[in-house]
């Protein structure tokens, strides 16, 4: 059994054989082991428009996710498993987690066992390439992933664009723009992957 934290209700980790699903009713902060985890704790604070955008009427605090990427790491380290959040997240700074290298493979990252890496989901069924950064605690070998750029073409930005960029960036601009839904799912493959992660954890 493995338990996936601060997951969408009903979304790709509902009605699979050993997985445990913890969405916002459920509160996966409470989430008190004993079994590995794939933890998506929520990363709107976390992102390029922490603040809530430049139309926003009250501006948002850089990490205010209410406890959410604490509690997801420290399961993680607790329970064994991986932790997944969009690259270039602020949370690895706030957390004195290292950058993960861009080219790929899986590096140390902290005292508590932790390696991370860069993968983009686009090998894996993703629209976008969406890039992601994985912290992970496993006593088992840690997989070779799908490594470098991927060839998805979609975009995942919410469309705050001044005349400047758009001007420097036609093509870019005009690729197809993925809805919000979108965006957050994870393709059923990378799930599948993250699930063999945490299911490796507390391997001998």
């Amino acid at each position: 059994m493995i338990a996936a934290l601060f997951v969408a209700m009903g979304g790709a980790y509902y009605e699979l054989a050993g997985v445990d699903p913890w969405d916002e009713e459920r509160d996966a902060r409470t989430y008190a082991g004993p079994d590995a985890v794939v933890a998506h704790p929520p990363c709107q604070r976390w992102g390029r428009y922490w603040f809530g955008g430049p139309s926003v009427k009250v501006r948002r605090e850089l990490g205010a996710d209410e406890g959410c990427f604490a509690s997801a790491l420290a399961s993680v380290r607790r329970w064994g498993g991986v932790l997944e959040h969009p690259a270039h997240t602020h949370a690895w700074a706030a957390f004195g987690l290292p950058r993960p290298d861009r080219a790929g493979g899986w590096t140390e990252a902290d005292a508590h066992g932790g390696r991370a890496c860069h993968v983009e989901q686009g090998h894996y069924g993703h629209r976008a390439r969406k890039a992601t950064w994985l912290y992970a605690v496993s006593a088992a070998p840690l997989p070779a992933l799908a490594w470098g750029p991927s060839s998805a073409r979609a975009r995942l930005d919410v469309g705050y664009h001044s005349a400047q960029e758009r001007r420097e960036r036609p093509r870019v601009l005009a690729e197809p723009r993925l809805s919000a839904r979108e965006n957050l799912a994870t393709p059923h493959d990378f799930r599948d992957v993250l699930i063999a992660i945490a299911r490796g954890a507390h391997s001998t």
